[in-house]
């Protein structure tokens, strides 16, 4: 069976440099808010190219913590609505809706995926529109200069969701540094994951940064002194020493995955495949997740495990079909369904071998 996603073989290519983090901080005696998360902080601010870093437990925290941050910076307030695509993973949608937030559902191009197609947002703004939130998906950027004309024009903030596009580009920034604010996951099959869970979020607003420290730690800036109603969402030592050996190295991975995407891209040739949008000559995807899209996905699907190949639903429900949201069962968004109904990711990574990614170039190719 060739693998959807090999963990173990990614990170054994680490594993010396993992286990001398590990007993770095071992030996420290410090696990919780030390030198390891204050050093990855900085260097991951810098990748990014953002003024502040923030590691937190998980990208929901993270995305979660940058709404309450302005509400309690009062830039925001219960009730007031941000823009989020129809098609995304539910926890963008959580973020918005555990700060009493309203998000407003906006489809997204059909192409690319993101809400990046300004006729999508007629009728969408009002008057209490005061975010917009971007996701990055699969690991293609949002077309930013759409999102930036619209922000400007309605003064809203910009919440990047970058979940799953550490290190793209659009033009000669790095997510992360696109907005107003942004989050990131490390969950440990990200093209940055960590081996266990973590998050961060980036900004080079320096009063945000500020209360999303206090807030991410019990509301405390000083130890038994809470100033705000907090939570506890800390990235500890072990992770941040771990994600630090593994940065280092990012960049060489999306090279990897670019020229997996490329092959897949230019050899799959199935009449009844679409293959993602992605212009090559820009590094606008860094390919967390490569995904076609087919009217038959679910005999697609089973003729690939079939034949020794794993993939995986990116995602088969989107999230207005949700039980959780049932006061939204009811509503059409026919882009995002379809996209729903159509996708499926084959598998993406440094762990897939030349044979492999041939394998299942021709197998798709000989599905009928």
């Amino acid at each position: 069976m060739i693998k959807f996603l090999d963990l173990k073989t990614i990170n054994t290519q680490y594993q010396k440099e993992i286990e001398n983090a590990f007993l770095r901080v071992c030996n420290s005696g410090w696990y919780i808010k030390g030198v390891e998360c204050n050093q990855f902080e900085k260097e991951f601010a810098n990748y990014c190219g953002s003024k502040e870093a923030i590691g937190v437990a998980n990208g929901l925290d993270a995305l979660t913590l940058i709404f309450r941050a302005y509400i309690e910076l009062g830039k925001l307030k219960k009730g007031d609505e941000v823009l989020v695509p129809a098609n995304t993973y539910i926890a963008s949608i959580l973020a918005i809706v555990n700060n009493e937030l309203k998000p407003v559902l906006v489809e997204p191009n059909k192409k690319s995926y993101n809400i990046d197609d300004i006729k999508a947002f007629q009728d969408k703004i009002t008057k209490k529109s005061m975010a917009i939130m971007p996701v990055h998906l699969y690991g293609q950027v949002t077309n930013m200069q759409v999102i930036n004309n619209l922000a400007k024009k309605h003064n809203l903030l910009i919440v990047e969701d970058a979940a799953q596009a550490h290190g793209a580009f659009y033009n000669k920034k790095r997510t992360g540094n696109l907005g107003h604010a942004a989050g990131f996951s490390f969950y440990p099959g990200k093209n940055l994951g960590a081996l266990g869970d973590g998050g961060a979020i980036t900004t080079n607003d320096l009063a945000l940064s500020k209360v999303i420290r206090t807030l991410s730690n019990y509301g405390s800036e000083k130890k038994y002194n809470n100033n705000l109603i907090g939570t506890n969402s800390r990235l500890d030592e072990i992770q941040a020493a771990f994600l630090y050996v593994k940065l280092k190295d990012l960049d060489n991975n999306i090279i990897i995955r670019r020229r997996i995407a490329k092959r897949y891209s230019d050899e799959i040739n199935n009449p009844l495949i679409r293959t993602p949008l992605w212009n090559n000559k820009v590094k606008s995807h860094v390919f967390h997740l490569y995904v076609i899209r087919c009217k038959m996905r679910d005999e697609l699907k089973e003729y690939l495990f079939q034949n020794g190949v794993e993939t995986v639903i990116h995602y088969p429900i989107p999230p207005h079909k949700q039980k959780a949201f049932k006061e939204w069962n009811t509503l059409n968004f026919p882009v995002t369904e379809k996209i729903h109904n159509e996708v499926l990711s084959l598998p993406m990574g440094a762990h897939l071998t030349e044979k492999e990614i041939e394998t299942i170039i021709n197998l798709v190719n000989k599905f009928k």
